[in-house]
Parts: structure tokens; C-alpha cells; sequence
């Protein structure tokens, strides 16, 4: 099979390269986390000039019609260069819900203007004692003089400091999975917001008696979409993990070419050039299972799934590995702010905790194959 990118890809992937190097230094990062959230900013809106962020939506929605091999160089573009921006969860999860479950009507409301950089959602799907599992959940909808009422709670819900709505699933009478779109601005919402180890924007989520018009209510039997949107989520995680390897990965070496003792490079020892090379390895056998991800969202449901809980589980153990490793060989300062690598290494870690962990995505793989 030929994986070459085509001339358009290859082009995407220069210009991304660019902007990321020009935009997001280190001191620049740390402005764009600084930054008030209620404004999007000048990178966001780089971002929606540039067309980045109709390209992983379909054409029938406005987008330019990018695939998954698509998403993944963009990923890894932002990647490489842990841009904060919230692309896949404030712009690419909620978006593909909005675009495989709304009515024109909603879509013209809420993507249309988020696809031109107006404004960012969230997907509130996550709760605390369903662990990763989506349709494990005990927020509730119901219907009530004409509107829906909610009630529960979701936690650790992306870029929820920073959305203009949030996309709430809950459980209906019938017993289907619903979807809602909740304005920041509802009452009976009240959010408790933080920042993940990552410096990911985050919050807490809790819904008592949220009153919406009908019209709210995206779907009223959502599981396959919202299946495919976390597999879309997790494909895209994959590949984000691949740039910032890449980059973790260059930066070890880079310094043990520079760091001496006894009067020689580090990367001189032997011992040390065995850990570079498994650090590779790592990094090339992720690749695979990245790019694996990217091509298999258009697979029937069950297949698609399989594979990505198997690149998920591989990634989110070389994300592991990679950063220990790069932490080890940069010594004591490998752990303070200062030294930029500690920052990959954040990232790697809460990479594989994202829309479920390595023993999570084990364990899915390993029911299906048990039922198989």
C-alpha cells in the first residue's frame, strides 16, 4: 500500500511546519495560555484563514472535505509544536457531532460560525463513574411543558472555560443516548474550571435542572455518531502524540550531542545511544499504528474500533516510554519548567488518558476478540 502524501499534503504539511515554527516558540506558548479565553486568538484566527479549520469537515456542511490522512498532518504539525489551541476538542469533536447530527437550522447556529472562527464548543461526554466508557452515564433528560430538562454532571470536559455552548450527552426515558446543545449562558449550569497537567483548558460540568427549547436537542439517538466522533477523536489524538514523540525525540538527542562528561558528548556512550534507539523505535512503530488509525475511519464500526483501541493502547504506552525516557537523559533539569522537553513529557503522559488509557483500549480490544 502507498502511503506517499500527495502534492496538496505535502503542501499542507510545509505550510503547518511554517506557522507553528513562526507562531509558537516557547515564550509565544506561554502568551497563548496566558491569554483571556473569551476572544479568539490571533493564531485562532490564522487557523480559519488559512481554511484549517473547514478542512477535516465534509463539503455537504462547508468544510473542504479533508480525510483522515488529512487530520493526522495537522495533528501532527500541532504537535510538534504543542500548540494550545483547542483544534480537535473545541473545534473537530463537536463539529463532526453538529455535522452528522443536526438539522440545517442547527448546523447554520452553531458550525457555520464555527468553522469561520466566531466562536469554539465543547463535548461533554466524560463522567466520573463510567470511567471511559460513553454510554455508561447517569445524566438525564426528559421532557417537561415543552422543553427538555437536564440533571447530572461531566467531568473533564475540554476547552469548556473557553465554548460558546457545550454538547451534553444524556440518557433518555426510551433508554437511547440524546445529545444537547447547552449555551454557556443556561440556567442552572455552573462549571468548575482548571487546567490539566498539560496546560489543556478543562472544567467540571454540572447540569441541575437545565431548561432547553426543543430545538436543543441535536439527537435523540446519538450512539453511532457519537462512536464514530471519540474514533475520529482518537485517530487524531494519535497522530498529535506522533509530532510531539517526534519532537521529544530531537531534543534528547540534540542535547546529548551537546552535554559532555569526561570530555566526551553524552551521545557518545554506548548505553545512551541504545536508549536514543529504542526511544526510535518507539517512535517508528507508533507512526505505523498512527497512520493505521487515520486510514481505518472509514471501516464498518466494529473493525474501525478494534484498530483504533489497538493504536491507542500502543501510542499511549510509547507516549509513556518516550517521555521517561527523554526526562531520564536530560538528568535533573529535565524536570523543570525551564527545560522545554518537560512540557512534551506532560503532554505525552496525559495523552494516554485522553478518550481512554492504554488498559481501557486493552480491554476493549480484548472483549472483541473474545466475542469474535
Amino acid at each position: 500500500m502507498d502511503f506517499a502524501l500527495t502534492d496538496e499534503q505535502r503542501m499542507l504539511e510545509e505550510t503547518l511546519t511554517r506557522l507553528v515554527a513562526d507562531q509558537v516558540s516557547p515564550e509565544q506558548r506561554r502568551a497563548l495560555l496566558e491569554a483571556p479565553s473569551h476572544a479568539a486568538s490571533p493564531l485562532w484566527r490564522t487557523f480559519a484563514e488559512l481554511g484549517l479549520l473547514h478542512m477535516p469537515f465534509s463539503e455537504d456542511v462547508g468544510g473542504l472535505g479533508g480525510d483522515g490522512t488529512d487530520l493526522m498532518i495537522i495533528m501532527q504539525a500541532l504537535g510538534r509544536g504543542l500548540v494550545p489551541e483547542a483544534y480537535l476538542f473545541g473545534l473537530v469533536m463537536p463539529g463532526q457531532l453538529l455535522a452528522l447530527c443536526g438539522s440545517p437550522a442547527q448546523q447554520a447556529r452553531w458550525l457555520a460560525p464555527l468553522l469561520e472562527g466566531e466562536h469554539q464548543l465543547a463535548l461533554a461526554w466524560q463522567e466520573h463513574a463510567a470511567r471511559y466508557d460513553a454510554f455508561d452515564i447517569s445524566t438525564h433528560a426528559r421532557q417537561h411543558n415543552g422543553q427538555w430538562l437536564l440533571n447530572g454532571r461531566k467531568d473533564v470536559v475540554m476547552n469548556l472555560a473557553n465554548a460558546a455552548a457545550t454538547l451534553v450527552t444524556a440518557q433518555l426515558p426510551n433508554g437511547q443516548l440524546g445529545v444537547f446543545i447547552v449555551p454557556a449562558d443556561a440556567q442552572g449550569v455552573s462549571q468548575r474550571t482548571y487546567c490539566t497537567m498539560d496546560d489543556q483548558p478543562a472544567g467540571d460540568l454540572m447540569l441541575d435542572d437545565v431548561a432547553l427549547p426543543l430545538e436543543h436537542c441535536l439527537s435523540e439517538d446519538a450512539g453511532e455518531a457519537l462512536a464514530e466522533v471519540l474514533a475520529l477523536g482518537r485517530a487524531a489524538l494519535c497522530a498529535d502524540a506522533i509530532g510531539a514523540m517526534e519532537t521529544a525525540c530531537d531534543q534528547t538527542l540534540a542535547y546529548l550531542k551537546e552535554r559532555k562528561q569526561f570530555g566526551l558528548p553524552l551521545a557518545t556512550f554506548q548505553a545512551l545511544q541504545h536508549r536514543m534507539v529504542d526511544m526510535h523505535l518507539h517512535l517508528e512503530q507508533s507512526r505505523s499504528m498512527a497512520i493505521l488509525a487515520a486510514t481505518s475511519l472509514s471501516l464498518p464500526a466494529q473493525e474501525r474500533d478494534a484498530k483504533l483501541a489497538a493504536a491507542k493502547a500502543y501510542c499511549g504506552e510509547s507516549a509513556r516510554f518516550i517521555a521517561e525516557q527523554a526526562i531520564q537523559l536530560h538528568g535533573g533539569m529535565g524536570m523543570t519548567e525551564e527545560c522545554y522537553v518537560a512540557h512534551y513529557a506532560k503532554h505525552l503522559v496525559m495523552f494516554d488518558h485522553y478518550l481512554g488509557d492504554s488498559d481501557f483500549h486493552l480491554e476493549t480490544l480484548s472483549e472483541q476478540l473474545d466475542a469474535a
